[in-house]
């Protein structure tokens, strides 16, 4: 079928509510490499790829005459998609400059000043000769963060084996290994605490969704803040720290540990920044994606891309680090064994199929603007791998977010500057935190 005969295949739900201006999502993803990049290998690479071959990265984003949108096949020209970032367009940087910085600085303004072109299929690919860095700007209509990793990762080749695929870990736990075998009695509890906490934590998202709102703090926004300039900084972590603090609280996964570190960071920074103005048992709100396709190995995600398919904030040092990590542990467990996931997705589904994408919008809308912060994190490779027999040397997404890569983890926190000035410090926060729970695991043992 030749692309003035295609008649477009439609956008989506999720696509048409990412579309959405007031929701206008793009995924940034920066990746590092060991060696020089040279832009007719790079060109070559793009030509050659799984992306260029998938039906989203060659399709226009067209409306019909009922505003209704459609992907329409297109012809794809390297040349529009591939931006070379260097000194001589316009981006000043010195010798001295951290790259980690310079990279950072360029995403953030581009983040808020630079819209994808629907003129052509919306993603772009930025080079940064200097930094040895590419960026990737993929629309969140085009696909969620899981489907676009495991379209990269399968481009993507061993160090160690160069004709071997990535190995990523799905996370899958076997529950039923986990304590004791349980009596009719203790099943019986069981079904009627996920019934409960069900109710009670879809109430909240109801709640939350027409009129409750976290208090008002120094790290909250206001209208339109998603338009403000933008501030990103890097916190760096060890996947073995992480595991030596997940090995000091029973059951607990580096996913808990994330989790107490982002509530510990925020309470230390909250404290640091209005001493007198937090309330113990105060609580701020976060936003987490999941995920509820069944888990799949990298292999058949290719496959799939392939066939186009509250934390306490009093901040003291009597508090035992790992109190962080057992409370958002046991909020976790909780919210794992309820149906607050499936219920939020289907609310939105929901009210999409039958109201429209505005009104799909102005509810995540809400949700949004009423909590304090987002954040997300997708498992990466476990060893070093190679792009074009380059060694990788970081992956990095945007928002709060982040991606582990080769036994190291590093989160990507954006801020609006003018609320958050001092972002290096907010990343402080979080790298100590982790050292400190380490050290009272280490001490546990």
């Amino acid at each position: 079928m030749t692309p003035e005969s295609d008649p477009g295949e439609p956008v989506t739900p999720a696509g048409r509510l990412f579309l959405r201006p007031e929701m206008d999502s793009i995924i940034h993803c920066a990746i590092g490499v060991k060696n020089e990049m040279g832009i007719d290998t790079v060109k070559s690479a793009i030509k050659n790829s799984l992306m260029i071959k998938h039906p989203r990265f060659c399709s226009l984003l067209v409306r019909d005459k009922n505003g209704q949108e459609h992907w329409k096949r297109t012809d794809i020209d390297v040349d529009q998609h591939l931006i070379i970032v260097n000194n001589k367009n316009g981006f000043c940087c010195s010798c001295d400059d951290d790259v980690d910085k310079i990279v950072n600085d360029y995403l953030a303004d581009l983040a808020v000043s630079t819209p994808l072109d629907i003129n052509k299929p919306l993603w772009e690919i930025h080079v940064m000769l200097e930094q040895k860095c590419a960026i990737l700007r993929i629309h969140h209509a085009l696909g969620d963060g899981i489907s676009l990793m495991s379209m990269f990762l399968a481009i993507c080749r061993k160090a160690s084996e160069p004709e071997a695929m990535p190995t990523l870990v799905t996370g899958k736990r076997d529950y039923r290994k986990e304590g004791k075998r349980q009596d009719w009695s203790g099943v019986l509890l069981g079904v009627l605490k996920v019934v409960w906490f069900s109710l009670v934590f879809c109430l909240q998202f109801v709640l939350r969704a027409l009129w409750v709102s976290d208090k008002k703090t120094s790290i909250s926004g206001g209208d339109g803040v998603e338009l403000w300039p933008r501030k990103l900084v890097t916190a760096k972590f060890l996947i073995e720290d992480m595991k030596i603090v997940k090995r000091a609280v029973a059951n607990a996964t580096v996913n808990d540990v994330l989790f107490g570190v982002i509530s510990s960071a925020l309470s230390r920074y909250l404290d640091h920044r209005s001493p007198n103005a937090m309330q113990e048992g105060q609580q701020i709100t976060g936003m987490a994606m999941v995920n509820l396709r069944e888990q799949l190995t990298l292999q058949n995600l290719s496959e799939m891309m392939k066939s186009n398919s509250g934390s306490q904030s009093k901040w003291g040092n009597s508090v035992d680090p790992l109190q962080y990590v057992r409370r958002a542990k046991l909020m976790i467990d909780r919210k794992k064994k309820t149906f607050e996931a499936p219920f939020t997705y289907r609310i939105g589904d929901l009210i999409m199929s039958l109201l429209g994408s505005k009104a799909a919008c102005i509810l995540n809308y809400r949700v949004l603007c009423n909590t304090t912060f987002t954040v997300s994190n997708v498992v990466g490779p476990q060893e070093e791998i190679t792009l074009m027999g380059n060694p990788i040397t970081f992956i990095r997404a945007l928002t709060m977010h982040m991606v582990s890569y080769a036994g190291k983890a590093e989160m990507q926190i954006m801020v609006a500057k003018d609320i958050i000035p001092d972002p290096e410090f907010l990343a402080k926060c979080f790298e100590d935190a982790l050292l400190e729970m380490k050290e009272a695991a280490a001490a546990t043992i």
